[in-house]
C-alpha cells in the first residue's frame, strides 16, 4: 500500500473535496429523516479531523459517535434532494465508512 492508498490519505483527499463545497445556507435549520443536518455535519467533521490528527486513531467515545452518525447518514441519504448538496453527505458517508471499516484502533 503506497502512502496515497492509506486510509488516512484517502480520507484526507475526500475531506479536501468536501471542504471545497460551499455550505448551502438553506441547510442551517434543515432536518432530513428527523436528523439535524448542521449537527450531523459538525459531529462528523470533529470526529474525522480528530482521526486524521491522531494518525488514524480515535478514542472509544468518538468511535461510538461515528457509528451513530453512520446510521444517521444512511437514514438521511435517501431523503436528500439536489438542493441539499447530496455530494457533501456522500463524501461524509465514504469517510465514516472507511474509518469504521478499517478497524480504527481506539486512542488511549
Amino acid at each position: 500500500m503506497t502512502d496515497i492508498d492509506t486510509p488516512e490519505a484517502v480520507v484526507a483527499h475526500l475531506l479536501e473535496e468536501l471542504l471545497g463545497l460551499r455550505w448551502p445556507a438553506r441547510l442551517n435549520s434543515a432536518e432530513r429523516a428527523g436528523v439535524d443536518l448542521v449537527m450531523l455535519d459538525s459531529d462528523i467533521a470533529g470526529c474525522v479531523t480528530s482521526w486524521l490528527n491522531n494518525g488514524g486513531s480515535l478514542d472509544a467515545w468518538r468511535l461510538g459517535i461515528l457509528d451513530r452518525k453512520l446510521h444517521e447518514l444512511e437514514q438521511v441519504l435517501p431523503e436528500l434532494g439536489e438542493a441539499d448538496q447530496p455530494r457533501r453527505w456522500q463524501l461524509w458517508h465514504e469517510m465514516v465508512r472507511l474509518i469504521t471499516d478499517t478497524g480504527s484502533h481506539p486512542a488511549p
